[in-house]
């Protein structure tokens, strides 16, 4: 099934070159793939996927290893904002 995977701020490093200008990318996931399993190609060290939403709805981190998608979903990661 194919997601809308978003990638944001520094994370896009993390996407292929020809998409991380625009930030996302069509991903071809299986159906039970875990949020987990889906991010976990990309190499992303886990203190950098802080803010994860489905479609708007923000995925708490205890569930990401649980919580599946399903066709047309947007799955969008945001890492730790820093600021003052």
């Amino acid at each position: 099934m194919q997601i809308t995977f978003k990638l944001f701020a520094t994370l896009t490093d993390y996407l292929p070159v020809e998409v991380r200008r625009s930030n996302q990318m069509p991903l071809e996931v299986d159906p039970q793939a875990s949020i987990s399993q889906i991010i976990e190609p990309f190499g992303m060290p886990p203190k950098l996927v802080h803010l994860v939403l489905v479609n708007g709805k923000y995925i708490a981190p205890e569930v990401r290893g649980t919580t599946t998608l399903v066709e047309g979903d947007v799955l969008a990661i945001w890492p730790p904002v820093a600021g003052g």
